[in-house]
């Protein structure tokens, strides 16, 4: 069916409908099967057809249009949408042009509007640049024109409707399972961890599982630029998200306000979403205020790069010395685990490294676990995160929480 067909019948829909008070699913789903009855009056529809058209038009009303089936397909990791009528989706680790499009320019911005005005936020052409999330808490964000020369660009981050658990980790063998009741022993003791690694490597979806270990006793305070993470296994939960700037470039509340703020709300741990900039020193300063277990991530491309990022990020809000900022960062971060995502696409723990001191202007790590690879088998990477000779230098937490090291 043609989209001057569905066009057609979608006008012919909506002016049925009773403006002056809110329709319910059912109501609608009524008015589509017999708008689509009316229309197989004057031409041939295979049930099919009316199967398929029932759902575009559903989709097309109370959903995101065609963009609803992307959503809905659990298969689908990623959409990327470079105009209107050009989008890619990820599955399997793989890039696939879909066969989707949107029936014109306007019909995507009725979208893109709509997906930003259900998360208060805005996006225009005098601020084109927005990052939103869906109501399943999937990451978007969005380049209007004539910022995005070849039509808007939309670009979803898919997150699971159940979170993941470590479990899940080892099952995909994205880590081990010494290395996992690892670092569970290190989460209850209150080590503040810090998780990184590229992009799409999976740093939010581990932050997320590693929450699973805190005490559901503990009050837990979340911090993010957009809201992403799906912690439900705390009962005393604050989840905090920062606001843009209204149109008039007031009201703005950043990550910087969120922390300071945080800290007078009486957390027992912090979950400092990505950090991107200056906000990195208010992490920092924190995690060094008595909030033991704390955890936070950003991007970067091993341990030793993700702390020369952290010292520029902390630059751009402060001018203090680096020594200043390395022993801030030796100080206030115990464990840095570093995720990567191989060239098979799979997603791995690559090192558990401990922050354990700084010393002669460096801080020194100690890599407690490493990833090997042993071969590759029909384009499958097979490895294993190993345990290093290396014990924990800093134990004073595991002892104060009764634990011994590897048990």
């Amino acid at each position: 069916m043609t989209d001057t067909t569905i066009n057609k019948i979608r006008s012919s829909l909506i002016s049925r409908f009773d403006f002056t008070r809110d329709l319910s699913n059912e109501e609608i789903y009524s008015l589509i099967d017999n708008e689509i009855i009316e229309t197989g009056r004057h031409q041939f529809i295979s049930l099919t057809q009316k199967e398929q058209l029932r759902r575009i038009l559903f989709n097309s009303i109370r959903g995101y249009d065609i963009l609803q089936e992307l959503i809905d397909d659990h298969e689908i990791t990623e959409i990327m949408i470079n105009g209107y009528n050009n989008i890619f989706i990820e599955k399997d680790g793989s890039l696939i042009k879909s066969d989707f499009h949107f029936s014109s320019p306007e019909k995507l911005q009725d979208v893109i509007q709509q997906i930003v005005s259900n998360v208060n936020r805005r996006v225009n052409e005098a601020s084109p640049i927005a990052d939103a999330r869906l109501y399943d808490g999937s990451r978007v964000n969005i380049v209007l024109n004539p910022i995005a020369l070849n039509g808007p660009a939309v670009t979803i981050r898919k997150f699971s409707e159940s979170p993941m658990t470590i479990q899940n980790l080892i099952d995909f063998h994205s880590i081990t399972i010494e290395a996992a009741d690892y670092l569970k022993q290190l989460v209850l003791s209150g080590y503040n961890i810090f998780v990184c690694g590229g992009t799409g490597s999976g740093k939010t979806t581990f932050l997320n599982a590693l929450s699973n270990f805190i005490p559901v006793t503990e009050r837990v305070i979340t911090i993010e630029d957009s809201a992403e993470l799906q912690i439900s296994n705390i009962p005393n939960l604050v989840r905090l998200e920062a606001r843009q700037a209204n149109t008039e470039g007031k009201n703005e509340i950043t990550i910087r306000d969120l922390i300071r703020s945080a800290l007078r709300m009486r957390p027992n741990r912090l979950l400092v979403g990505e950090i991107r900039g200056a906000e990195a020193l208010d992490m920092l300063t924190a995690f060094n205020t008595g909030h033991d277990g704390s955890m936070s991530t950003g991007h970067g491309n091993s341990p030793k790069d993700m702390l020369r990022r952290m010292e520029t990020m902390v630059l751009m809000g402060v001018d203090m010395p680096v020594s200043a900022i390395k022993g801030q960062i030796a100080s206030a971060l115990d464990i840095m685990i570093y995720l990567g995502r191989l060239r098979d696409h799979s997603r791995r723990v690559l090192e558990i490294t401990e922050i354990a001191d700084y010393k002669n202007d460096e801080i020194i790590l100690n890599p407690l676990f490493v990833f090997h690879e042993e071969e590759e088998i029909y384009g499958k990477i097979r490895g294993t995160l190993k345990r290093t000779n290396n014990p924990l230098i800093n134990t004073l937490k595991l002892q104060m929480a009764g634990i011994k090291e590897g048990r």
